[in-house]
């Protein structure tokens, strides 16, 4: 086996990348890891071009694999990995997102990039050099490729420290989570994570990650010089002079028009299939494909043209100008737990909420991530949204990616589970689509949410922000960018987040990568827009009164004492279960003591009421009311609650001296108490005369029906009605300790 191994230093952590002839069929390969995470990265491309596509052919798979955690994952009855997590779908599209726009989009052949997960050490996550490993494959390959790129993940807080690659328990405690991408002193690629992070403090953020990223760079070519292939030159079919000439006359003085035409792709479609029926008449041996691409590259230098000479955009609107909106919290169905409807323009989302109990969690099992979810969202794009037919059914990578997006949005203003015990789960569901719909997406679960009674901490709105760009100086920002400007932009940015600050950042770029001078301007004009949907989103629920809908679970959270979850589950989970076939409520108790009951309202009371008088904790000074329950000659029990019942001694039942307890109180009574003191065994000294020092005076001489059983000294009592002796303070104190006192 021959071996190569180069290493650097990233953060505070180690980075390795070792080349060897363990994958020597790929065009190229490198295990790189990064503390105790190793990943494996495979670059093979195709041996033929493909004449029947034109776009460029990438994919990126990323392959967990559970021995990388050591662990024994999946069902019971199965044991091998199944589809891709949401978590590897979003890590490979990390990747994808990073190094697609340095390829030559001309390119025709199939090009597979396999990540497969070697080994995770429960600090470093596999994201980051996963993208130094995709790189440097590629960087060392013969396949034509335009990097090598650094990757960084930096989490701060409003504090302004910032950390390098953290660990995940880092990641957890801090204020923004970015990772980042780029090459020289551009960015291409950033998905970031933040609770309500100022504009101004993302941008001091981004600007040291360009050092950073010189430094990967410089170790990466330093790696490409030393045992990097030569690239392969790829022959490129030659652009026949004809079709310029034949676009001159036929459709270039239509171009205009039908770039202004409206909102959408309409004009353009039709003009592109006028365009290409002349074509083909005209040239009927040429191949389509190369006319298709000469008005793609048409339209694309028009509309960068008319952005940044004139402002021009297709429906007339201004640079940093949002269209028209639409905003309403409810509608549909009174039995939905809450809606949200949201229109930009052209683009429609309707956003459904459903609330569960923490039983309705998503248990989360993967090679990185073990937890419960209590908060999802999720994201559908049917084909009728944008007009077409297709096959329904399945998720795909954009839908997942979409979905997280709009979560990590969102999370930022969710309440906690002390204050709301619910699960809640969000349904985006992408209705029109003319322009970032995942964006609306976060404003119509915002209105859900609201709708549905959640109490957000304040609304969420996101924005997407185009790009035409010659070069750093020349260039414009375009604000709510529809279907054209997205497709033949330079940059879709997606800014999401409050009136306070950002909650969610996605960068996706088609040129090598954008300076953050012109991504700080951006972020600033997105506030703008932020700003504006959020006062028309205000608007649309002022004055509205939104709680929890009638058809909507209950859910309330109380806390016990850990050492009464038994008496609470009962043996082998009797009690817990007749409480709930009694209350109609669900019940289920956590290891810590935290109790959380379900059902509808009156159910969810009862059995509230039921646990928190079974597991009441009582300590001495504490004043209630109880009911006489059984008569001693030295004294009284008086039962608190079905589950607690204490002794009132003869001497604590006035502030004189007591010749009988019956002179004082009765059998099925009701009197004051406060608890006096509490002994070894739990059982509980009640006294009356401390509760109420008055409470013999102002009774007055009493007359007590027989009691059924009375009681000696020695606490044994004879019961009249069956002739038998029965009790004692023996049995009084069996009975005190079975329930739990």
């Amino acid at each position: 086996m021959t071996k190569k191994e180069y290493t650097t230093e990233v953060g505070d952590t180690r980075l390795s990348a070792t080349f060897s002839d363990l994958t020597d069929q790929a065009n190229g390969s490198v295990i790189v890891s990064l503390g105790g995470t190793a990943v494996l990265v495979t670059a093979v491309m195709g041996k033929e071009n493909r004449d029947d596509i034109d776009y460029l052919p990438l994919v990126v798979d990323y392959e967990e694999r559970f021995y990388a955690a050591g662990l024994l994952l999946g069902g019971r009855f199965m044991k091998r990995e199944g589809r891709p997590s949401d978590e590897a779908i979003l890590a490979g599209r990390l990747v994808d997102r990073t190094i697609r726009p340095l390829f030559d989009q001309s390119i025709r052949r199939d090009i597979q990039i396999v990540i497969t997960i070697l080994s995770v050490d429960g600090k470093n996550d596999p994201d980051i050099p996963s993208i130094i490993a995709t790189s440097l494959a590629l960087g060392t390959s013969d396949i034509p490729w335009g990097g090598p790129v650094g990757a960084i993940r930096i989490s701060g807080g409003h504090d302004g420290l910032l950390s390098i690659n953290p660990s995940y328990s880092v990641r957890e405690g801090c204020d923004f989570d970015l990772v980042l991408c780029g090459q020289g002193e551009t960015i291409n690629m950033i998905e970031a994570e933040a609770r309500e992070t100022p504009e101004e403090t993302i941008v001091k953020t981004l600007e040291p990650a360009i050092k950073h990223f010189g430094a990967l760079e410089n170790f990466q070519k330093k790696i490409i010089r030393e045992i990097g292939k030569k690239k392969i030159t790829l022959a490129h079919r030659a652009k026949d002079s004809k079709i310029k000439e034949h676009f001159e006359k036929e459709a270039a003085g239509k171009l205009k028009n039908a770039f202004y035409s409206g909102p959408g792709h309409d004009g353009l479609d039709a003009l592109r299939n006028e365009w290409l029926q002349s074509f083909t008449v005209a040239y009927p041996s040429m191949p389509t494909e190369d006319a298709a691409l000469h008005f793609e590259e048409a339209v694309n230098t028009f509309l960068h043209t008319e952005a940044i000479e004139r402002g021009g955009r297709a429906d007339g609107r201004k640079v940093d100008q949002v269209r028209p909106l639409f905003a309403e919290a409810g509608g549909i169905s009174d039995f939905l737990h809450g809606v949200g409807i949201f229109y930009r323009g052209g683009t429609h989302v309707l956003s459904v909420l459903t609330l569960g109990g923490p039983e309705d969690s998503q248990i989360v099992e993967g090679m990185e991530v073990r937890t419960k979810k209590y908060f999802m969202h999720h994201y559908n794009f049917p084909p009728f949204s944008s007009g077409e037919t297709g096959r329904l059914g399945g998720t795909n990578r954009r839908a997942v990616g979409h979905g997280a997006l709009v979560e990590k949005a969102l999370k930022a203003v969710i309440p906690d589970r002390i204050s709301f015990p619910y699960t809640i789960r969000l349904v985006s569901e992408s209705m029109a689509s003319n322009g970032s719909t995942s964006m609306a997406s976060v404003c119509a679960s915002s209105l859900a949410l609201i709708d549905g009674g959640v109490p957000l901490k304040t609304p969420v709105a996101g924005v997407a922000m185009g790009l035409a760009m010659e070069n750093s100086s020349r260039y414009q920002i375009l604000s709510d960018i529809q279907g054209p400007e997205d497709h033949h932009g330079d940059m879709d940015f997606k800014v999401a987040g409050t009136k306070e600050g950002i909650t969610a950042l996605q960068l996706d770029v088609k040129v090598s990568g954008i300076p953050v001078k012109i991504l700080a301007e951006a972020l600033t004009q997105a506030k703008e827009a932020r700003t504006h949907i959020l006062s028309v989103m205000t608007e649309a629920v002022k004055g509205k009164n939104f709680a929890l809908k009638p058809s909507a679970p209950r859910v309330e959270r109380i806390t016990i004492d850990p050492d009464k979850i038994g008496f609470v589950i009962g043996p082998g989970g009797r009690t817990i279960n007749q409480l709930s076939e009694e209350t109609g409520a669900t019940v289920n108790v956590e290891q810590d003591g935290t109790v959380f009951v379900m059902g509808g309202k009156d159910a969810v009371l009862r059995a509230k009421d039921e646990i928190l008088s079974m597991t009441r904790t009582f300590t001495p000074g504490d004043r209630m009311e109880g009911t006489v329950v059984k008569l001693f000659d030295f004294g009284a029990v008086v039962r608190l609650s079905p589950y607690a019942e204490g002794l009132v001694h003869i001497s604590e039942l006035a502030p004189f001296r007591v010749e009988k307890v019956t002179d004082i109180v009765c059998e099925g009574e009701k009197v004051p108490v406060m608890v006096k003191d509490i002994d070894e065994r739990g059982r509980l000294s009640l006294s009356i005369v401390k509760a109420e020092p008055n409470f013999a005076q102002d009774r007055g001489p009493k007359v007590c029906p027989e009691p059924e059983t009375t009681h000696g000294d020695d606490g044994v009592g004879y019961n009249k009605k069956n002739g038998r002796h029965e009790g004692g303070e023996k049995r009084y104190g069996r009975d005190r300790e079975r329930r739990g006192h």
